[in-house]
């Protein structure tokens, strides 16, 4: 079984790492916007609530980003120049709805997506929508704390049926929120989440959780109602846990990190918590507050298809004298000997990917999507502004090499692949630019300056023939 003739070969990018215009069109400031470059990007919220803001003390990277919001018909012809099939983006939460509050959808940024896909569907490119890549609306972090507060499963509702309403003829695809299980380990970032001093974090870490699963479940339901044809996702921060040894201690470690991850598509896809997980809770003392209806609406509503994010596997052991964490990874994981790693510590394993798809397959038996995946480093264009990526075409090589046997020799449901980045834009992890994934070169620089002209890499003629070939030519 080769991969499907209508397979979805794209990019993918987030609207608060490429868009800018954080201020345009009417849109309202969100959690991703106070969060500065450099060592202070995520700042330690705890204590008395108050304010934030943004100051003339930092740089924010992503007010302009690589200005999307202005370039996004340049952007998207050079997609389409590439070939692609699929574009998976993300809308911004406050350009529809500023403060998350309004009983009317913003108009303006209505307009300005429905533009966006119309030049997608120009090119026959296939919008992939992520409903909310990490966005929230600093009012509604304020006022309610976010996602802790139940509200917030309202509002969000409120949000789907403006966009599924506008966008119901022109966008099939859609993932109702990015790397859910982020939650639990960048919870500001992640979710708009500060834990007040002398809070049990974790217990408040959960409840949001919950109360995201049953608003992906709410947005499921809708979507179906307002367009039958709708394809629903959720998305996972994926990647396999190894143990460190052989020994069964370690074995069990390596189960229960994949665990903390699967809980929740395992709620979103089963459409129950699973029995682990509920003794898992009962254990730490969390009590989640469970509405009188959420178990029917996340029984009755789960998702169609699988989509995750993969860069690298991840190794555990049981044994806390073992001491060899790698650098640049959310995931505290061990240093794989048997790996290389990229500029920013993150280890390369390809066959980690087929590992992955193989288990979530296995586990789930839903269509997957490859939904992010590629190789963060250090681009230097020469006299000409080119830039030899060579070493992102390894990566993404191999990696496509693994997938497709994942998907020939092991059967596995692939519906596409958007690697990261397919532009380079902010890094959500630093704020950087330097750290770079696209097949487009951006000319912009850590402290915001650059012309912002676009240029192709050596990587956008050679992804060109990748997906001219449908994946047989990947020399």
């Amino acid at each position: 079984m080769a991969l499907r003739e209508d397979f979805l070969w794209g990019g993918a990018t987030a609207a608060n790492q490429c868009e800018g215009g954080y201020k345009d069109g009417g849109r309202g400031l969100a959690n991703v916007d106070v969060a500065p470059h450099g060592k202070d990007r995520f700042p330690v919220l705890a204590g008395k609530m108050k304010m934030f803001e943004c100051d003339d003390n930092h740089y924010y990277p992503s007010h302009e980003a690589i200005d999307m919001y202005h370039h996004y018909k340049e952007d998207i012809k050079l997609f389409a120049e590439m070939g692609f099939k699929c574009y998976r983006l993300s809308i911004a939460w406050t350009r529809i709805f500023p403060t998350g509050l309004e009983e009317v959808p913003n108009e303006e940024g209505l307009k300005f997506y429905e533009s966006l896909f119309d030049e997608c569907l120009k090119y026959g490119i296939e919008p992939l929508v992520t409903i909310c890549h990490f966005d929230v609306p600093m009012y509604l972090v304020e006022k309610y704390g976010a996602w802790r507060d139940r509200k917030l499963v309202e509002l969000y509702v409120k949000y789907c049926e403006a966009i599924f309403t506008r966008f119901k003829g022109k966008v099939k695809y859609w993932l109702t929120f990015n790397e859910i299980n982020m939650i639990l380990h960048l919870p500001f970032i992640g979710a708009g989440l500060y834990i007040e001093e002398g809070e049990n974090e974790e217990q408040i870490k959960y409840q949001a959780a919950h109360h995201q699963l049953v608003a992906s479940a709410l947005a499921t339901k809708l979507a179906k109602e307002i367009n039958p044809e709708f394809k629903i996702g959720c998305m996972l921060a994926a990647g396999n846990t190894y143990s460190y040894t052989c020994h069964p201690n370690d074995v069990w470690k390596s189960i229960e990190k994949d665990r903390e991850n699967y809980f929740f598509i395992d709620v979103q896809s089963r459409g129950e918590y699973p029995a682990y997980a509920i003794k898992e809770l009962e254990r730490k003392g969390i009590n989640i507050l469970i509405g009188e209806d959420d178990k029917k609406i996340l029984k009755e509503n789960t998702v169609d298809f699988i989509s995750f994010s993969y860069y690298s596997s991840r190794l555990t052991s049981a044994d806390p004298k073992v001491d060899a964490q790698t650098e640049g990874n959310v995931f505290a994981t061990l240093k794989n000997p048997y790996l290389d790693s990229s500029e920013w510590g993150w280890q390369i394993d390809p066959l980690g990917l087929r590992i992955t798809m193989n288990s979530l397959y296995d586990r789930y038996q839903k269509p997957l999507f490859i939904v992010e995946n590629g190789l963060g480093a250090v681009d230097t264009p020469d006299e000409n502004g080119y830039v030899n990526d060579y070493y992102r075409i390894d990566y993404l090589r191999e990696h496509i090499k693994a997938m497709i046997d994942a998907v020939e020799l092991d059967g596995v449901d692939l519906l596409g692949y958007t690697p990261w980045g397919c532009i380079d834009l902010v890094s959500a992890g630093t704020g950087e630019m330097k750290k770079r994934y696209g097949f487009i070169y951006v000319d912009k620089d850590n402290g915001g300056k650059g012309t912002l002209k676009r240029s192709k890499k050596k990587s956008f003629d050679w992804y060109k023939k990748v997906i001219a070939s449908n994946g047989k030519d990947l020399d």
